[in-house]
């Protein structure tokens, strides 16, 4: 059974130390926020979970309805759980899909998994440890044959550094099939400094890159996520109005000669080179637990 309580359950997480908290959204029922260290993470409606919330899952949300037929089952890999909105949200449009999550914090999966349960029906298969790691324990039939790879991995607000590389982008971009998509949400603030080299790095890593995104934000006039979508196949670019007509509004993609502007020799970074997603300020995102 779903939990309905009002008390906001919580854990403290064994491997990060963080406080995970799951609060009831009061104006949307059966909807609950997963936060993590003072930062929602996740928004899922367990009444109707083909309803998304948060601004960057919803553009992941229009990618996924984009690139396959409407309702056509998928295999995908997920790195990073939250509190699985996307799974959720495949299993509602494209049920029967075969989805693998890998999340490095396995009571945050025990802790979502008793208080916000996804149907059993869904084949949805977990594996705990470090993404990066984990993909290298991955079956090897997985290899090239993985339509949807998402790449939404922070620890608290922050992306790991190791997570954000060339080598690391190459192991994920890895399972794709032919005509496969990788999607990542990247969060950054004003100069996007750090979207730049993610941008550049993917490009490095697959053969054609978008970047979907807030007017403002893509001008890097305030924080905020960026959704990059990238392919071995060249994306099909005529899906970009139907993605941008989808909100949120205002929206804008970058792709094509503007990409390149967009990346203005940003460096690619390497395992010796990457760096950790910038902090938000705690005014930005961060919310009291509880409250």
């Amino acid at each position: 059974m779903a939990s309905r309580e009002t008390d906001n359950p919580s854990i403290k997480l064994a491997l990060s130390g963080f406080q995970a908290v799951i609060e009831a959204d009061r104006f949307t029922p059966g909807s609950f926020q997963l936060v993590v260290d003072g930062t929602p993470q996740s928004h899922v409606n367990l009444d109707d979970p083909s309803q998304l919330f948060f601004e960057y899952i919803q553009r992941i949300g229009h990618v996924i309805d984009e690139f396959r037929d409407p309702g056509k089952a998928i295999t995908a890999v997920h790195l990073g759980a939250g509190a699985l909105t996307l799974p959720r949200y495949i299993e509602a449009t494209r049920p029967g899909s075969r989805q693998q999550v890998i999340e490095i914090e396995q009571d945050l999966v025990d802790f979502v998994r008793e208080h916000l349960p996804w149907p059993k029906r869904a084949a949805i298969r977990v594996r705990y440890g470090d993404a990066r790691e984990v993909l290298g324990r991955l079956p090897g039939g997985l290899a090239g044959t993985v339509d949807l790879v998402v790449v939404d991995i922070f620890s608290g607000a922050r992306t790991p550094a190791h997570v954000t590389s060339l080598e690391f982008y190459r192991a994920a971009s890895a399972l794709l099939a032919p005509d496969g998509v990788i999607v990542v949400n990247v969060a950054d603030g004003p100069g996007l400094a750090f979207a730049r080299n993610q941008v550049a790095t993917l490009n490095a890593a697959v053969s054609s890159v978008a970047v979907l995104a807030e007017t403002q934000i893509l001008k890097g006039r305030r924080f905020g996520n960026l959704v990059l979508v990238g392919s071995n196949a060249e994306l099909p670019m005529d899906f970009i109005p139907r993605l941008l007509a989808g909100g949120p509004h205002p929206a804008k993609a970058v792709a094509g000669a503007e990409l390149k502007q967009f990346v203005a020799g940003a460096p690619v970074m390497t395992d010796a080179t990457a760096i950790p997603s910038p902090p938000p300020a705690k005014s930005i995102f961060q919310v009291k637990s509880g409250s």
